[in-house]
């Protein structure tokens, strides 16, 4: 599929392939040019400017067969009052032509205060002669007057002979330039910048189709409609219905945007354009809207088709942000964009899809209607929707029986198509390099952690000393997630180094999906967070750098709590604003402009320091009365290296006085209970009913 997409078509079923032979016929040209380059190079022969003056003196004297002693001495200034003796001698004229006479001559070089040095025969030399017609034979007559026997003459040069090789050479390379230019002036050429950079992929060539497309089943019920249009366009013209502009999907990267618009043009049997919102920018002025009408040019002749534009919100960003005002080449291009957009027709068979994880960046008048005017979240998937994906991928890989892709889909919450898609590829790669006949659950358990926390590092040498630290550390935070409530279970503590820093690490997998987090769950994370720094300080009486990224989540967590969530003593209040992505984390790459006081700002830093506090004192009571739980998994994981959920279980019971550690701590999650009774009574004052 990967060579599909990047072939451009010239039509919706002529593919166009590269001529064959193409690199052979490059290669020639290309080595002619250096061997051309390289001949010009080449230094011509030593030659001798004789004046024309002093070649008439020497003829003067005569022939060297009639006067061998003829010799005519030239003075030449070198500069700084340093002059040089020239003497010419045994002249022998071959050529005169209209512009030169050639010969050879005898030279040697006389220079003061040193020894003369040996003559040199024979060596060629050129004497220019401008003005000399073809009728002038008075030096050809001196010449032979002085026994200069075997003289040519030239002719005039024709223009054939002037320009001649000069007109071959240019029709022998005009072909390969042509070749040339069409080729850079393709589709984002150098010497096409207006010209779109769109991929036309023919109907034939798109194999995705909705049976590839899983977990995203809302997603692709409402887009068969799109499909049903271009399929059956009349159906809706009849009725009067109109089909919308513009589809946009939304969602987190790599939920699977992309293949569901391939998919919906291969349901629809149409052509697809591909391309990317940075496809537009470019640094010059006006190339960007240029682009935009070419690109709807183009999927006007091929209607009905579908014009997929990725990552739009490099191209559709609110307009008026701009640090260089209100006519950058990006603003252009959008307004081009809007105004192309518009000029379709309801009924045209032309429908724009576009993908963004960042729709809150996008300017309103793309979301209006007419334009983008539906839009289609693709969401992460729920357990069903990631055990239909990995069905998906496991089409072509070799499962044992004991693979229970239920199972595979519950502990891997939190993941998109594309993490389940590397899943599968890396529990194929580990079964190969443990040779096996098939993929085991082993495998699956193995690429999650492999995925999630980072490849292992058993080599690396690790001191006595921080390997019992480590030791301590991720004990504490495996006791402190066991001990309190609303906190996911613990699968397994581990030791070994992985990934870029984790010198171990505490894997904990949720029950089932979770779409809203309570300030108690929140709570105890912060308290799981924190118990690793807490154990360093009541063991070692000291604390290390380990702790540096889970400081760093409890105050993230904390901070948002005081400020985003309204669950501290400062109330029901956000006080962060900004147009943070929903799909990106929170949005930590927007700046986020501050709408409250100093002095709020200042209680809302003591807030944020009363909840770690409090929470770091909670921890250190539960690891002061179960410190010998504690030191039992401190020294089973030393001995070990890893423990499972089972081993930890038992370990911690059998060293534990009581379940019972901090007053409203059980080992059952608090659920709030809903009170009908007061609920009726609210109902009541207010002179409502609750029917």
């Amino acid at each position: 599929m990967d060579n599909n997409r990047q072939n451009t078509q010239r039509g919706p079923h002529e593919k166009r392939t590269p001529p064959p032979g193409g690199g052979t016929i490059w290669f020639v040209v290309g080595l002619v040019l250096v061997i051309l380059f390289a001949a010009s190079l080449i230094r011509t022969p030593f030659r001798v400017d004789l004046p024309m003056s002093e070649l008439k003196r020497l003829i003067a004297l005569g022939a060297p067969d009639t006067n061998p002693d003829a010799k005519v001495v030239v003075v030449e200034n070198k500069g700084q009052d340093k002059e040089r003796m020239i003497e010419y001698s045994h002249l022998n004229v071959e050529r005169i032509g209209p512009e030169r006479i050639t010969g050879t001559v005898t030279r040697k070089v006389v220079e003061p205060e040193k020894e003369a040095g040996s003559a040199e025969p024979d060596v060629p030399f050129v004497t220019d002669v401008w003005g000399l017609s073809e009728g002038n034979s008075e030096l050809i007559d001196l010449l032979t007057e002085k026994g200069f026997r075997e003289v040519r003459g030239e002719n005039f040069p024709s223009f054939w002979r002037n320009y001649g090789p000069l007109i071959v050479f240019v029709l022998i390379m005009l072909p390969f330039f042509l070749i040339m230019m069409r080729r850079i002036s393709g589709a984002g050429g150098a010497m096409a910048f207006g010209r779109s950079r769109g991929r036309l992929i023919a109907q034939e060539d798109i194999q995705e189709s909705f049976n590839d497309v899983a977990g995203v089943d809302e997603a692709v019920e409402e887009l068969r409609e799109v499909v049903e249009f271009l399929k059956n366009p009349e159906k809706y013209r009849v009725l009067g219905g109109r089909i919308p502009k513009g589809v946009l999907l939304v969602g987190p990267p790599g939920t699977g945007k992309t293949l569901l618009a391939r998919a919906i043009a291969g349901e629809a049997g149409v052509p697809f354009f591909s391309l990317s919102g940075s496809d537009f920018v470019e640094m010059f002025v006006g190339v960007g809207a240029a682009r935009v009408r070419d690109l709807f040019q183009q999927a006007e002749a091929k209607s009905p088709c579908i014009v997929f534009i990725d990552e739009l919100d490099a191209l559709g960003k609110t307009r008026g942000t701009s640090v260089v005002g209100g006519h950058d080449e990006r603003e252009q291009t959008l307004n081009a964009l809007l105004v192309e957009m518009d000029g379709f027709s309801s009924n045209s068979g032309t429908i724009v899809m576009a993908a963004t994880n960042r729709p809150e960046t996008l300017d309103p008048a793309l979301l209006r209607s007419g334009r983008f005017d539906r839009q289609v979240l693709v969401d992460r998937p729920d357990i069903r929707g990631r055990e239909a994906i990995l069905k998906v991928h496991v089409k072509n890989v070799k499962l044992d029986e004991s693979v229970d892709l239920r199972k595979v889909a519950a502990i891997t919450s939190g993941f998109v198509g594309a993490d389940l898609s590397n899943l599968v590829n890396e529990a194929a790669l580990l079964a190969v390099r443990n040779a096996k006949e098939a993929v085991t659950m082993d495998e699956f358990t193995e690429a999650v952690e492999r995925v999630t926390a980072g490849l292992e590092k058993r080599q690396r040498l690790i001191q006595e000393d921080e390997k019992q630290r480590v030791a301590y550390h991720e004990s504490a935070h495996a006791l402190v997630a066991y001990s309190l409530p609303n906190t996911d279970p613990v699968h397994k503590v581990s030791i070994i180094p992985r990934g870029l820093a984790a010198l171990g690490y505490t894997l904990q997998r949720p029950e089932g999906d979770r779409y809203l987090m309570t300030q108690s769950e929140l709570e105890s994370r912060v308290q799981v967070l924190l118990a690793g720094t807490v154990a360093e300080e009541l063991v070692f009486e000291d604390v290390s750098t380990g702790a540096q990224n889970d400081l760093e989540r409890a105050t993230e967590i904390v901070r948002r709590m005081v400020m985003e969530f309204g669950m501290s003593r400062l109330g029901r209040v956000a006080y962060r604003e900004g147009p943070g992505s929903a799909f990106l984390g929170g949005g930590a790459d927007y700046p986020r402009e501050r709408r409250y006081s100093e002095r709020t700002a200042r209680e809302i830093d003591e807030e944020i320091r009363r909840i770690i506090d409090e929470s770091l004192h909670h921890v250190r009571q539960i690891l002061e009365a179960r410190r010998a739980a504690l030191v039992a998994l401190a020294n089973r994981l030393i001995e070990k290296e890893v423990i499972d959920t089972e081993e930890l279980k038992e370990i911690v019971e059998a060293n534990s006085p009581s379940p019972q550690i901090v007053p409203g701590t059980t080992g059952t999650k608090r659920f709030a209970a809903l009170r009908l009774d007061n609920l009726d009574e609210g109902a009541k004052d207010t002179g409502e009913s609750c029917g």
